[in-house]
């Protein structure tokens, strides 16, 4: 009898490690993100075999002579060519030329690997602020002026530049070092866009981090996806049942809010288009981005008057920005009389990351679960009750 309880504890142990990537059965989501744990201390669990399930920029084949990754901009509009890393050894020096390229390195525990920053004047990491004081990650100047003394000096394997940004590459590329494109940003895909740290993890010869890591990120981000999916559908059936009409999206016959992106920049209205990761991020988080007409990627700018036609009666509205200080109501009537008339002002529904003073920049793409429970609690708090927002907030 004691042989065969040890054989079934063992045969449930291999069962628990073959479904890391999945919650238990049960396991809410709100239980979920209040997990404190580290995954990083659990990655060895992890296989060293990295899969690319989401981001169309990146493809990973495991050939005889080394690791193959095609790197390509996944902009259907963009006319760059892919080009093909060949990894036969991890590496360890490198230089980032955004925020967003070093979260990467950030949400792996990376950050030694970064010798080299355009800028870390507006950064949040304290282990980047360090190694800049201790000379061990260097400021290499701004594109179209870089510091290439600086740059040679670092000795980086590897330098990622981005595409959405023109000048002086020219000159970097005279130094003898690999310029990497990393067009994570481009991903209209929430998952897509973080799982772009597979790169980074196969890169300095850590896939285990890489993939251990985004295992949690997915893990959260469908859980509570399908956790609001749940919530609108039980909505929608007591609504059927009590007899009860309401605006509903045609694909499933659920509920939803309506949502504003944006606001006045300047000449217009700039708003994210309909296939946006944000506009996918309001669509997981249970409401109708009310300008996904607009097919782009990324986003536009409109005449204030056709947008403030729909924005009028939208149930929310998201926007972010650069604010010393708290951003209030007041503040934002401030910049346009017009917008106390919007139904979401009037009842305090606009939400607001303010990038001042959170490291939006840096870790909001390789924190899609985050910022979809952000949104959930804003638009459906029963269903994250314990859940304290970190950059998403409903304004005062």
């Amino acid at each position: 009898m004691r042989q065969i309880i040890l054989i079934l504890i063992a045969a449930l142990a291999i069962v628990s490690c073959g479904n890391k990537s999945a919650p238990s059965e049960g396991m809410s989501a709100d239980s979920l993100f209040r997990q404190q744990d580290s995954i990083l201390a659990k990655a060895s669990e992890f296989s060293d075999t990295v899969y690319i399930r989401y981001a169309k920029g990146l493809r990973v084949d495991y050939k005889k002579d080394g690791i193959h990754v095609t790197i390509s901009n996944p902009d259907p509009a963009s006319h760059t060519k892919p080009i093909e890393l060949v990894i036969t050894e991890p590496k360890s020096r490198f230089v980032c030329m955004t925020a967003l390229q070093l979260g990467n390195f950030e949400a792996l525990g990376l950050e030694e690997r970064v010798v080299g920053m355009t800028s870390i004047r507006h950064l949040f990491n304290p282990r980047i602020k360090q190694q800049e004081k201790e000379g061990k990650t260097v400021r290499i100047g701004k594109e179209g002026n870089f510091d290439i003394e600086a740059v040679i000096a670092s000795r980086p394997d590897y330098i990622f530049i981005s595409t959405s940004k023109h000048g002086g590459y020219e000159a970097l590329k005279d130094c003898g070092i690999p310029l990497i494109p990393h067009h994570g940003y481009r991903e209209t895909n929430p998952l897509g866009q973080a799982e772009w740290i597979k790169l980074i993890g196969l890169l300095t010869g850590e896939p285990r981090r890489a993939n251990a890591v985004f295992a949690d990120i997915e893990t959260k981000y469908n859980t509570l996806k399908a956790e609001v999916q749940t919530s609108l559908r039980d909505e929608a059936q007591h609504s059927a049942d009590a007899g009860t009409t309401s605006r509903t999206n045609s694909a499933s016959g659920t509920h939803l809010p309506t949502i504003i992106s944006g606001r006045q920049i300047r000449d217009g209205w700039y708003v994210m288009g309909g296939n946006s990761y944000m506009a996918q991020l309001f669509k997981d988080a249970g409401v109708d981005y009310i300008m996904k007409e607009h097919e782009e990627a990324g986003g536009l700018t409109l005449d204030f008057e056709s947008v403030y036609a729909k924005a009028v009666n939208a149930d929310y509205w998201q926007i972010d920005g650069s604010f010393d200080g708290e951003f209030t109501l007041r503040e934002l009537e401030a910049e346009d009389a017009r917008y106390a008339d919007l139904k979401a002002f009037k009842n305090k529904h606009v939400i607001f990351c303010n990038v001042a003073s959170t490291p939006y920049r840096e870790l909001s793409p390789v924190e899609p679960h985050i910022l979809l429970a952000d949104f959930v609690k804003a638009f459906h708090p029963d269903i994250l009750p314990h859940y304290t927002p970190k950059y998403y907030k409903l304004m005062r």
